[in-house]
């Protein structure tokens, strides 16, 4: 097993997390020297925007992403088949899954489980009730694995 194989240790994700903080850190120190000393050529001709406050509530407002837009996935179930078995399907055609009938269905979202639920019907449209949401915690506890 090589190194890209091994799952990512809690003291990792500390260690990372660390590392954030003091490169974060050292800007803030480097932006505060730099409006400590402004250049002698452009002094008094700028006006200041570092000393700001508004750049750094911005940084905790999360309305700046509800628009990103990401993909959502109900699924059935999964299944392995060989190429010319592929092939021979035609219309009519069964493919077992593994998932069984009346099992809660799996909701991803850009690939990874966030919620599990049930199959709906609301006017003649299919939907999924959610049963079940996975928590921050437990989606990084799968991440470990």
């Amino acid at each position: 097993m090589d190194d890209n194989d091994t799952p990512i240790a809690e003291d990792d994700w500390g260690a990372a997390i660390a590392e954030q903080e003091q490169a974060d850190a050292a800007a803030a120190a480097a932006r505060a020297a730099a409006a400590a000393a402004p250049a002698a050529s452009g002094a008094g001709l700028f006006q200041d925007f570092a000393s700001k406050g508004p750049a750094t509530q911005t940084h905790n407002d999360i309305d700046f992403i509800l628009d990103i837009p990401v993909q959502l996935t109900v699924e059935l179930g999964r299944t392995k088949i060989a190429i010319k078995n592929l092939l021979q399907l035609a219309q009519g055609s069964v493919v077992e899954l593994d998932g069984l009938a009346g099992e809660p269905m799996d909701v991803l979202v850009n690939g990874c489980l966030i919620a599990q639920g049930e199959v709906v019907v609301v006017n003649d449209k299919f939907g999924i009730r959610l049963t079940d949401i996975v928590t921050p915690a437990e989606r990084i506890r799968k991440l470990n694995k």
